[in-house]
């Protein structure tokens, strides 16, 4: 684990994972992966393609020995900062069925992704984001074409869960194909 990051807690990871249910055969995008824990737990749980996308040299280097850990070597790994990546994804034609970001906290950072995101269109048309922040944090209900669907806490920390089209919710135990 790098110095200087705030990593998902392993309640919090597991709260993820459950709400989702099965990503088997889903692709994963995480943003501001810092040691690339929360891709990686999506990655052993079956999903077909994991994207990771971080700035930091430090984290870079945990991201790689994490994999290696893992004997994981299909991944894709962009060094860089994430608005700058979520442009090249959109200009490639990209689409994932799952977006994780946790930004850092207190820089209003996961409504600005959140506003991206939603402008740039990377997310599938059945797929969901998956915001970790702090629980203060205003994040809208709806942006565009994306509303929240739901909403956890754990401690200081906020998930929320967006999807495409506000009519067409779904069941908490598993992700539309």
């Amino acid at each position: 684990m790098p110095k200087g990051i705030r990593p998902t807690q392993d309640k919090v990871r597991k709260a993820i994972f459950d709400i989702l249910g099965d990503v088997k055969d889903l692709s994963f995008l995480d943003l501001f992966a810092g040691s690339g824990a929360v891709g990686l737990e999506a990655a052993s749980r079956g999903a077909r393609e994991l994207t990771l996308v971080e700035y930091s040299p430090g984290c870079l280097r945990a991201i790689k020995k994490n994999a290696a850990s893992l004997k994981l070597a299909d991944y894709n790994l962009y060094p860089q900062k994430v608005e700058g990546c979520i442009r090249i994804l959109a200009g490639d034609k990209q689409k994932f069925d799952l977006i994780f970001f946790d930004p850092p906290y207190y820089a209003e950072i996961a409504k600005k992704i959140l506003q991206m995101l939603a402008a740039y269109d990377i997310l599938s048309p059945n797929g969901f984001i998956i915001i970790q922040h702090f629980k203060k944090d205003s994040l809208p209900d709806t942006l565009g074409a994306l509303c929240l669907w739901k909403q956890a806490r754990y401690g200081d920390t906020a998930l929320s869960f967006y999807k495409k089209d506000k009519r067409d919710y779904v069941s908490e135990s598993h992700i539309p194909r």
